[in-house]
């Protein structure tokens, strides 16, 4: 395998250690078949390989055309990269001929190149054209977006995606100022909605919620996370493990209750004579619920708002449950 990273690519995978532990590559199946559906700039992905036996597979997807040529420079036999969503993970995996596998990591959200890169749009720390795709080559960039949707709709986008409780007066803001001249640039909105924003909460800038919105909206990213954890739980073999970093309450909370879901058994009815045999079994269960450290925190500021979850397939074994 090729170690080199281009380096401005370069940046700290959070939880990586401890994500890949949790699949437990080296006591599940060594040479089992894995999917990273994060790739990224590759950090779980190398790590997942180190672990790997000779006959183990790496699958791993990403739609950022960046990421694929990173994913270019790994010549692992043993690793395929998918460009594309993961949320086509099912028809991949059924094109490959793979009918399960033994764990799916997803590491959401963006990466830290994503948002550094002003070219990309994601931040306002520094001026760029207002895009926010992951995907460059296709779908409707944000200032294509801002500029057509209507004011109802852009609230709702802000208050629902950004919990964001000044969602009215931004979006009227942002109707009143493309009137004057299209909204294209990362600091035009991000002074837009610094305007329109009359409280401020501590060491955050008033834009960030507003622009984690439309982000999340463009990428459609809690709408494929949903399709992804259900094609990732019906994927697994017994005994596979789901590890999923999420960095707001929005992912984690989609996170928590499919897992929740899949632990929490159907109360049957207590006048019908049932065996205990023939009660049913949950299908998952909630093995860990982890936050970086403080060391990670303090090393990477950006780690501190991840949550990771994991959850493992059981076939037909009885658990009592798990706090989540």
């Amino acid at each position: 395998m090729n170690e080199q990273v281009v380096p401005e690519f370069q940046h700290h995978t959070v939880l990586l250690d401890e994500a890949v532990g949790w699949l437990a590559i080296d006591r599940v199946r060594v040479d089992g078949v894995y999917v990273d559906g994060t790739f990224g700039r590759g950090g779980h992905s190398r790590k997942i390989l180190k672990s790997l036996g000779p006959r183990g597979r790496l699958i791993a997807f990403d739609k950022d055309p960046q990421a694929i040529a990173i994913a270019a420079a790994i010549t692992d036999p043993r690793f395929e990269i998918v460009y594309g969503s993961f949320a086509t993970m099912a028809q991949a995996l059924q094109e490959k001929g793979i009918e399960k596998v033994d764990g799916v990591l997803l590491d959401l959200g963006i990466s830290s190149p994503q948002v550094d890169d002003a070219s990309r749009g994601f931040s306002f720390r520094a001026d760029g054209p207002l895009d926010m795709r992951m995907d460059t080559k296709c779908g409707m960039s944000a200032a294509e977006w801002l500029a057509i949707a209507d004011e109802q709709t852009i609230e709702k986008v802000v208050r629902d995606y950004g919990e964001e409780r000044f969602a009215v007066q931004i979006a009227k803001a942002i109707v009143a100022g493309r009137a004057v001249r299209p909204i294209t640039g990362t600091r035009q909105l991000a002074q837009i909605v610094a305007g329109a924003v009359k409280t401020r909460e501590k060491d955050k800038d008033p834009a960030t919620r507003t622009f984690q919105a439309i982000r999340i909206f463009i990428n459609q990213e809690l709408e494929e996370l949903e399709v992804v954890l259900d094609q990732a739980f019906r994927q697994m073999a017994e005994q596979g493990r789901l590890v999923v970093i999420s960095f707001h309450s929005l992912e984690d909370r989609i996170v928590k209750q499919f897992i929740a879901s899949k632990v929490r058994l159907p109360q049957p009815d207590r006048r019908l004579p049932i065996r205990a045999v023939d009660l049913p079994q949950p299908e998952m269960k909630l093995l860990a619920r982890i936050k970086p450290s403080a060391t990670e925190v303090a090393e990477n500021p950006r780690a501190r708002s991840a949550i990771m979850r994991v959850g493992e397939c059981l076939s037909g074994v009885a658990f009592s449950g798990a706090d989540q």
